[in-house]
């Protein structure tokens, strides 16, 4: 494709991984399962943490409810890591509480950030990338840390409405769960769908998490039936249509594609990114199907111009499903199946990862497959593809893969490549 190409493209590349077992509750706090994740990820480079030069995140509390926010507890800020990466992991504080006493890092991370706009996943990779090519920093570890807190999920301390929440929130209208199951309930309406369609998305994304020794759902895939059998929790959308809360922390190290060369790992290339957010304002949590794929469509155009390459040439899509109907979303916004068609795609094996021919959407387990990792998933997956380190579950010849996040009209998505040029 022609257009406006990123200027970095392929000039970037993740290098190492690392990833904690992901659990509802851990027995260690959250900065010291970072802490030990993120040097794992450089080991897991051929690089040590002297050679860090950047720490970037998203460090959004990941909770609706009414949660005390504490450091290296709840949530694992870039200034928190960097101040401790570099410091003797046995130094580290006792388990029952966040190692905030280590001492400071002895190197200098030069660049030190976290990301807070729409689609965290893609955000923070792009900081990192930019960091890189544009000389701020040489090598970065990206990570995101999930923290589940104890207690009702939902738990809100509000004993009023203020704002625009006054216009919705007294009437129930509240809480991520009504937020999708107004536009799911339009696509089922508008494209005569119906909810048994679903279990095709579901079913597949957890018998691929069953298969991830890490995932929460570790050998314990669901079938068609338990699927529809399960508790509504807000029409259309059942307990299973949604991500299991859950700690756990991944990380990534990126660098340039000279340096690369010389690490021990395939690097996998960053070619572009894009992210969208409605230019209608809206009421909270207010998100039209209209809104969803007119915007989606938006952000999808400018990430194929950006990378370069257009949807026929992915191999590899990763479509983000913290919420199932987020499937049938990004299906139609990248552009893989005609708008109003992915409740018939994903019917049939149109996304078994196991069928040769099917495009393998959630072969990495995806959100509902590993538990709620926002959209690590996606990016680790199109990472151990590319980079010819998903073992048992290589697939032959995947050489571009998207990775994504949140809802397509207010996320975003990553491609990589397997291939620099």
């Amino acid at each position: 494709m022609s257009g406006r190409r990123f200027a970095a493209r392929n000039k970037v590349a993740l290098v190492g991984y690392a990833h904690s077992a992901v659990q509802r509750h851990a027995a260690r706090p959250l900065g010291a399962v970072t802490l030990e994740t993120a040097r794992a990820a450089i080991a897991d480079a051929g690089l040590t943490p002297a050679d860090v030069d950047g720490v970037v995140t998203s460090a959004l509390f990941p909770t609706a409810g009414s949660h005390a926010v504490q450091d290296g507890i709840s949530s694992v800020p870039a200034t928190w890591l960097a101040e401790r990466l570099d410091t003797v992991s046995g130094h580290t504080a006792p388990s029952h509480t966040a190692p905030s006493h280590t001492a400071p890092s002895h190197t200098a991370a030069r660049h030190v950030a976290g990301f807070h706009g729409i689609g965290q996943i893609p955000g923070m990779v792009g900081m990192a990338v930019n960091a890189v090519a544009s000389g701020a920093a040489q090598t970065v570890v990206v990570y995101r840390a999930l923290y589940n807190p104890p207690g009702k999920y939902h738990a809100n301390s509000m004993e009023r409405a203020a704002g625009p929440a006054q216009w919705t929130a007294p009437q129930g209208f509240f809480g991520p769960l009504a937020m999708i199951g107004l536009p799911y309930n339009e696509y089922l309406q508008r494209y005569g769908a119906d909810r048994a369609a679903m279990a095709s998305v579901v079913v597949e994304a957890r018998k691929n998490g069953s298969r991830i020794p890490w995932s929460y759902w570790y050998k314990r895939p669901l079938t068609e039936a338990e699927y529809l059998a399960a508790p509504m929790i807000s029409d259309p959308v059942c307990r299973y249509d949604c991500d299991i809360p859950v700690d756990g922390v991944a990380a990534f190290v990126l660098t340039s594609a000279e340096r690369a060369a010389d690490l021990p790992h395939r690097p996998v290339y960053v070619s572009g990114f894009a992210s969208g957010l409605p230019a209608t304002r809206r009421a909270p949590l207010h998100w039209p199907l209209d809104d969803i794929m007119d915007v989606g469509t938006e952000t999808a155009r400018r990430l194929w111009e950006a990378s370069g390459v257009g949807p026929a040439e992915v191999d590899l899509p990763q479509v983000y499903d913290g919420f199932s109907p987020f499937v049938y979303f990004w299906l139609e916004a990248l552009g893989l199946c005609p708008r109003g068609e992915a409740h018939r795609f994903v019917q049939n094996g149109g996304i078994d990862s196991d069928r040769p021919g099917a495009l393998p959407v959630l072969s990495g387990g995806g959100a509902l497959g590993n538990g709620r990792m926002h959209g690590i998933p996606q990016m680790l997956e199109c990472y151990l593809q590319l980079s010819g380190r998903a073992g048992d579950r290589q697939r032959a010849g995947a050489t571009v893969g998207v990775a994504c996040h949140s809802s397509p009209h207010y996320g975003g998505a990553v491609v990589y490549t397997a291939e620099p040029s």
